[in-house]
């Protein structure tokens, strides 16, 4: 680097050491920035706030039918039309992995809104949040929302429709970040439409919604609260404010989920487990997710392996990978799991064994002889490169 040469913003981990004489390159290292500006309410019975939030204006109710919503949306229906009145449109369609042709027929179906739209009312789980994002871009007409993802253009003419998010799962963080995943199943790809004006404008987060959640669900999505926690912790946009909420998240995953997995009722263990989840939504809305996501994804498109399950198999080989490569990330992994790192990512191997999930790549559908040209592409993406760890470990991981 050219000493002489001016620096713009540089998002490096703070306590990370730089080799550099340059004064201000140095000083940049130290800065950084912290943004979300969703208001969350957050405890018991906050759903009920609904229609104070929405304040009387016309909406679009995005949620799920009976079919996919495990029989308990056609309730939940009910009850936000007694509480806010009658959507002006219903967009029901909405399956486990947003996908072009579904979101397609979810835009068309936006677009017979009887009145114009005011706000969104997403009410479920990640997909349902994804779809909502999509919808307020889209204002009607997907082929804008494809465009821009396919191009990488025409971004300032999205729509920016004001969403009210109200999870029914604990796990997604999309309440409370400004980007929805879109698959095209047909093209094998995945996108992420990202766009600051998709905060939502609240999140209502109730545990009571997520008590009746069935345990392979429950399972899933809290394991994903997980690995957003963690790779917000070993990313190269981490930060102090990041990373306090990840530690939290962590933690509350760690010790209530195996809880939650055999006592499905329990409210105290719910409300931990959604506390867990919006923190570390908001700790990865700063920082996105890293390594273990970007090689979910394969696992998803090509093998058909649930979110959560794809998405944290791999945390304890990412663990072993990112161990000493960092003085901030391990203080924090330290916390976590206590001061001997080798035996904190054996701890979370057990842990994923005790919830039925194999740490084991191969289980999940990925021959070892593909192991590496699947790490090199992970890496390669744009999640990959928030990854602050060692390739060389990953390999030698999958080779043992």
């Amino acid at each position: 680097m050219d000493p002489g040469k001016s620096l713009n913003w540089i998002n490096v981990r703070p306590g990370r050491k730089i080799v550099t004489n340059n004064k201000q390159y140095r000083e940049k290292a130290q800065m950084w920035r912290y943004r979300n500006p969703v208001d969350v309410k957050f405890g018991a019975g906050v759903f009920e706030t609904l229609g104070k939030v929405l304040a009387g204006r016309a909406y679009c109710l995005v949620t799920y039918d009976d079919a996919n919503g495990g029989g308990v949306f056609a309730e939940l229906t009910r009850r936000v039309i007694a509480l806010a009145d009658s959507p002006v449109v219903m967009v029901r369609n909405i399956g486990p992995n947003p996908d072009f042709a579904g979101l397609a027929d979810s835009c068309r179906t936006y677009a017979t809104a009887a009145r114009p739209v005011e706000a969104i009312v997403a009410l479920g789980g990640g997909s349902v949040m994804d779809a909502a994002k999509v919808l307020a871009a889209a204002s009607g007409d997907f082929d804008r929302v494809r465009r821009h993802l396919e191009t990488g253009t025409g971004g300032e003419s999205l729509g920016r429709t004001p969403i009210i998010a109200v999870p029914t799962t604990s796990g997604t963080g999309s309440e409370v970040t400004s980007w929805a995943t879109v698959w095209d199943t047909g093209a094998m790809k995945k996108y992420s439409l990202a766009r600051d004006t998709l905060y939502p404008e609240a999140a209502l987060v109730d545990p009571l919604l997520t008590t009746g959640l069935p345990r392979a669900v429950t399972i899933s999505t809290g394991l994903d609260a997980l690995s957003h926690a963690l790779e917000s912790i070993w990313n190269v946009n981490a930060n102090p404010v990041s990373g306090s909420l990840a530690e939290v998240a962590a933690r509350e995953v760690l010790d209530a989920l195996p809880l939650l997995a055999d006592d499905l009722r329990n409210e105290a263990l719910r409300t931990r487990l959604a506390r867990a989840s919006l923190f570390a939504g908001l700790a990865f809305s700063n920082t996105r997710t890293a390594l273990a996501h970007a090689l979910s994804y394969h696992l998803t498109l090509h093998h058909g392996v649930p979110h959560g399950i794809a998405c944290s198999f791999s945390l304890p080989m990412v663990m072993r990978a990112v161990a000493g490569c960092d003085p901030a990330c391990d203080a924090a992994l330290r916390r976590i799991f206590g001061p001997d790192l080798a035996a904190g990512a054996a701890r979370l191997e057990a842990f994923l064994k005790k919830l039925g999930i194999s740490p084991d790549a191969t289980q999940h559908g990925i021959a070892a002889r593909d192991w590496a040209a699947l790490v090199d592409d992970a890496l390669a993406g744009e999640r990959g490169r928030n990854f602050i760890g060692r390739r060389e470990t990953l390999l030698a991981e999958m080779a043992a």
